[in-house]
Order: C-alpha cells, then sequence, then structure tokens
C-alpha cells in the first residue's frame, strides 16, 4: 500500500483536442482528439478545482477460457461489488471510476442498468465471450458525466490489434485512459505501445489504467513512469504488489497499473487474498488531485 505524498498545486488542466501523434516512437494513433500535454490557447489557464478520484483498475477476465467465463453473471456481480465498495489503505472506499480490460459487452450493459448513475464506454476487442455476452473489451466507468470518449489503435506487430480507449471527465478536469497489452508480443513493441499510450493520455490531471503486461522494472514501461507516478510505487522506486494470479490464486507478479500525474496526491491497495472470478486482482486507488 502507498501513503499519501503531500499535495503540489495544479497549474494546468486538460489537453487540447488535436489528433494525437506518438511522436516517441514514431507510431501514429487514430481516431482520437487530445493528448500531448496541457491545453492553453493563450497564457495560463485558472487552477481547477480540487477532485478525489476512488479509481479501480481491473482485468476481470471476462473471456471464455477465464476462471468465470461460462459464469458471466457471477463475474458481473463481482465486478459490481466491487465498484460499490473496494478497501483502500485499510479503509472501505466507494469507487467512482472504473477502469476495466477484458470485460464482455454484455457485462456493461448490465453495469448500466446496476449503475445508472453512471457514464460508459467500451472498446471491444478479438476475444469472443461465453453466454452470448458479445467480445471482451476495454471499458471506462465513471460516476459523473464522461465525454469525448473515442478508442485509438496503438502501434502494434502485423496481424495484432492494441486498443487504448480514452475519456474526459469535464467536472474532474480529468483525462482517463484503459489500455491491455499483450505478453506475447516482445518488449520492443510493448515500450513503442507504452510510448504511444503515454502520448495519447497528455499531462496534468490523468488516469490511466490497464494491464501492461510486464513488470514495473521492464524498460518497456519507461515511457509511462517517466510521465507519470504509479500508485502504488514506492519513493521513486518501481515497485507494488502483485496483481497477476495463478490458477491455485497466488499472486506472482505485478502487472497492472494506475498511473496519475506527478501532482496528485495517492493511496494504493491490492487484495491480499486471492480473487476467484479472475486471473488478476484488482488495483483500487485514492487520487487526490489538489
Amino acid at each position: 500500500m502507498r501513503s499519501p505524498r503531500a499535495l503540489i498545486p495544479l497549474l494546468s488542466v486538460c489537453a487540447a483536442a488535436a489528433v494525437v501523434a506518438a511522436a516517441a516512437t514514431g507510431a501514429s494513433i487514430e481516431g482520437l482528439p487530445g493528448g500531448g500535454g496541457p491545453a492553453h490557447a493563450d497564457g495560463a489557464a485558472p487552477r481547477p478545482a480540487a477532485v478525489t478520484i476512488n479509481a479501480v483498475s481491473w482485468n476481470v477476465c471476462g473471456g471464455s477460457d477465464c476462471p468465470s467465463g461460462a459464469a458471466p453473471a457471477k463475474l458481473t456481480k463481482e465486478v459490481v461489488q466491487r465498484m460499490r465498495a473496494t478497501e483502500v489503505g485499510g479503509r472501505t472506499v466507494r469507487p467512482n471510476a472504473a477502469l476495466l480490460q477484458e470485460v464482455c459487452e454484455g457485462q456493461i450493459r448490465t453495469f448500466k442498468t446496476s449503475l445508472p448513475k453512471w457514464s460508459w464506454a467500451f472498446a471491444p476487442g478479438d476475444e469472443a465471450c461465453a453466454a452470448g455476452q458479445g467480445r471482451a473489451g476495454v471499458a471506462i466507468g465513471t460516476d459523473a458525466p464522461l465525454t469525448a470518449h473515442r478508442q485509438a489503435r496503438l502501434p502494434a506487430p502485423s496481424g495484432s490489434t492494441r486498443i487504448a480507449l480514452c475519456g474526459e471527465v469535464p467536472s474532474w478536469t480529468t483525462r482517463v485512459c484503459v489500455a491491455q497489452l499483450s505478453e506475447t508480443e516482445s518488449a520492443q513493441w510493448r515500450r513503442k505501445e507504452a510510448g504511444a499510450l503515454t502520448t495519447l493520455a497528455g499531462t496534468d490531471r490523468v488516469l490511466v489504467g490497464g494491464d501492461l503486461a510486464d513488470a514495473p522494472e521492464s524498460p518497456a514501461l519507461d515511457p509511462l513512469y517517466a510521465a507519470y507516478d504509479e500508485c502504488d510505487q514506492s519513493g521513486s522506486s518501481r515497485t507494488g504488489a502483485n496483481t497477476r494470479q495463478n490458477w491455485q490464486g497466488t499472486a506472482l507478479t505485478k502487472t497492472d497499473y494506475l498511473f496519475i500525474g506527478k501532482s496528485a496526491a495517492v493511496s494504493c491497495s491490492v487484495p491480499a487474498a486471492p480473487v476467484k472470478t479472475s486471473d488478476h486482482r484488482p488495483l483500487s486507488a485514492v487520487v487526490r488531485y489538489q
């Protein structure tokens, strides 16, 4: 668990609406306005109001070959329970943001009914879900209006598709992004994807989560660690509790992340007990932008 840092004033706001080019990687990103930095038409923008974001990032593993793939209703119930109450720093908090990976289209429809005040954006991938649940993909849910949400292709090897999904929460002055990378690709490709995701998310008030299929010390994640802080790191050390489980429920390594702007204060937790419905444990955080 990470303890809160001292708060630092935030002097700028979310990024401008512009087509993003991943200059650090030489790869283009299509389909999403914004990214690449703060938006200031003329001079410095006024400092936005303080906001607290209680976030959960979780690879729920809804695909047909997952622990709960054949029982999507059971998994859906578990996810909804987690979005209503999660533990951070030894206390129960009510999330107001969810960044989900390997979640099924049908489950998103249920979330809209179970959490009617939330806004949702979903980007499907290629994997099919069982029981008529459509395809698995990545999703963003917020209990405040989520606008300008777009999906964008990250650079990937031929024959592979990597999607990032971003949206703006105007009342938080925050851009929220989610992605899932693959351990079947080389570290060089994951570094390109991480660099493109960083360019896409921009700077200042951001929340970037996902299963990035690599350990914290991997150079593949250098672009994200250079641009942001990760909620579960200790000081400048790239650390954090293990989130990826084996079939017995033992947590083996950290592959799940929640990156935030360097001006934020944060506390972060991963459950100590196994999670039976997925092969990943959720990462929960309280993020405070002053």
